[in-house]
C-alpha cells in the first residue's frame, strides 16, 4: 500500500486525506495545531458558493483597489509598503486579466463538481455542520451595479450555473428579513452554506475511522524528496516543556496542503508557488434571544457593493468580508471588524449584537485565483493548495482530482 504524508489539516488537507483513503492509500496528516481547521478553515463566510466563482482579475478590481487604498474601512485594503512577494504577485495578477473568462468558467466547473462530492461525503459520514440548502442571494444597490452583474451572470450561466435575476419584491419572497434599498439581485438556488470548522473536524474523525493518521501539535521542520522516498522531519510540540528531539518518517509521496505556508515549503522542494496571504475578517453573532433568531436571515446573502457575505449557522449568524493585502499579519483590527458589525445593525436592526466574536484568517491566493493542483517538479511531490477565498467551495473537487492522480501514479 502506498503511503502519503499530507502537510496541513485544513479543509484541503482533510478532504484530500479522505479522497486518498477511499482509494486505498495510507495517509498521515501533519498539523501544527492541536485540532484540525484552526486557521483559514475556522470561521470563514460559510458559503458553498459557485455563484461567487468569478475571479477577481478584472480592470474594475484594480481600479477599486487604487480608489480604496487609503480608506481604512474599505472592502479591499492594500498596504503599499514595498515587498517583492506582494508586488510580484500583483504583477502576475494583472497579467491574468486576459484569462478572466477562462479562469472564471473553470472555477465554476470545479465548484459545481465539489458540491456533489461534499454533500455525498457528509451524508455517508453523518457529519452535522449546520448545512442550509436555501441558495445564495446576491444584492445590488444601483441599476449600474445590477447591469454589470448581469454581464458576469451570463458568463456564469455559460459555465453551467443556474442563477437568475430577481426584483426587490422577489427578493423579499426569497428572504423576508432583507431590508434596505436594493435595485435587484441574482439568486442561485443550488448554492448552500455550512460551518466549515464543524465539517472539517467531522471529516477528520471519519479519516481516523478509515485508518488514516493525524499527527497534531506537530511542526514539520523539513521535507526532503528523494528518488525512492520522501522524508518528513518533524517535532512534537505537545511534549512537556516544549523540548523534544526531531524525528524522521518516510513516505512514498508528500502532498502540500499548507495554506499560506505552502509557498515556503514549495521553494524548499524546487517549485515556485506564488501564493499571497490575503486577510479576510468575519464576525459570529450569537442569536441568544428569540427576537434575534427570528430577525436574522436564513438565506445566505452577498452584498456586492460592500463585499459582505452572510450565513446562518444554527443559532449563530456569520458575517464576513473584506480583503487585506498586508503580508502575514494576523491581527484582528477594530476598524476592519466595525463595518461588519455596522452592516449587521443597519440591515437587521432587531438582531442583538451584544455577543459578537471577531476573527481573521489568511486566504492562500494565487495570482490566477485558481488553486495549484498537481505534481511538483520532483517526483513524489504533489500540491493541492492556493484556493483563496473559495477553499470551502472547491476543496472536495480538487481533493478528488489530486487523489485520482496519486492513485494512478502508485497503483
Amino acid at each position: 500500500m502506498a503511503s502519503v504524508a499530507i502537510i496541513g489539516a485544513g479543509i484541503t488537507g482533510i478532504t484530500t486525506a479522505y479522497a486518498l483513503l477511499k482509494r486505498g492509500i495510507d495517509v498521515t496528516v501533519f498539523e501544527r495545531h492541536r485540532y484540525p481547521a484552526m486557521e483559514t478553515s475556522f470561521a470563514n463566510g460559510g458559503q458553498l458558493s459557485a455563484s461567487n466563482a468569478e475571479v477577481w482579475n478584472r480592470p474594475a478590481t484594480i481600479l477599486h483597489g487604487l480608489q480604496w487604498m487609503f480608506r481604512r474601512n474599505a472592502p479591499l485594503l492594500f498596504n503599499p509598503k514595498p515587498s517583492w512577494h506582494k508586488y510580484s504577485w500583483i504583477a502576475e495578477f494583472i497579467a491574468q486579466v486576459r484569462n478572466y473568462e477562462k479562469n472564471t468558467m473553470e472555477t465554476v466547473r470545479l465548484a459545481l463538481e465539489a458540491r456533489q462530492h461534499l454533500f455525498k461525503w457528509a451524508e455517508a459520514e453523518q457529519i452535522k455542520f449546520d448545512l442550509e440548502t436555501r441558495g445564495i442571494l446576491h444584492l445590488y444597490r444601483t441599476k449600474a451595479e445590477f447591469e454589470a452583474a448581469r454581464t458576469s451572470n451570463e458568463l456564469l450561466k455559460r459555465a453551467g450555473l443556474e442563477r437568475h435575476p430577481v426584483n426587490p419584491r422577489e427578493m423579499k419572497l426569497i428572504e423576508p428579513a432583507v431590508t434596505g434599498s436594493f435595485h435587484g439581485g441574482f439568486f442561485t438556488p443550488g448554492d448552500a452554506t455550512g460551518d466549515i470548522h464543524k465539517f472539517t473536524r467531522g471529516l477528520a474523525a471519519a479519516n481516523v475511522r478509515m485508518g488514516g493518521k493525524v499527527s497534531f501539535n506537530t511542526a514539520v521542520e523539513s521535507v526532503t524528496a528523494r528518488p525512492d522516498r520522501v522524508e518528513i522531519t518533524f517535532r512534537d510540540e505537545a511534549q512537556p516543556g516544549g523540548h523534544c528531539e526531531s524525528e524522521v518518517s518516510v513516505f512514498d509521496a508528500v502532498m502540500i496542503c499548507a495554506g499560506v505556508e505552502s509557498r515556503s515549503l514549495a521553494w524548499t522542494l524546487g517549485d515556485r508557488l506564488n501564493i499571497y496571504p490575503v486577510k479576510g475578517y468575519s464576525i459570529t453573532v450569537f442569536l441568544d434571544s428569540q427576537e434575534s433568531s427570528n430577525a436574522a436571515p436564513k438565506v445566505s446573502l452577498l452584498d456586492d457593493h460592500r463585499k459582505i457575505v452572510t450565513s446562518r449557522l444554527g443559532d449563530r449568524f456569520r458575517v464576513a468580508g473584506t480583503a487585506e493585502f498586508n503580508g502575514f499579519n494576523r491581527d484582528i483590527r477594530a476598524d476592519r471588524i466595525d463595518p461588519l458589525v455596522q452592516w449587521t445593525r443597519e440591515h437587521f436592526p432587531n438582531v442583538q449584537t451584544d455577543r459578537v466574536v471577531p476573527w481573521s484568517g489568511l486566504r492562500p491566493m494565487t495570482p490566477s485565483m485558481l488553486p495549484r493542483v498537481g505534481r511538483g517538479k520532483r517526483d513524489r511531490v504533489f500540491y493541492n493548495t492556493g484556493h483563496g477565498h473559495l477553499g470551502w467551495t472547491l476543496s472536495a473537487a480538487t481533493a478528488e482530482l489530486i487523489a485520482e492522480e496519486v492513485a494512478v501514479r502508485y497503483s
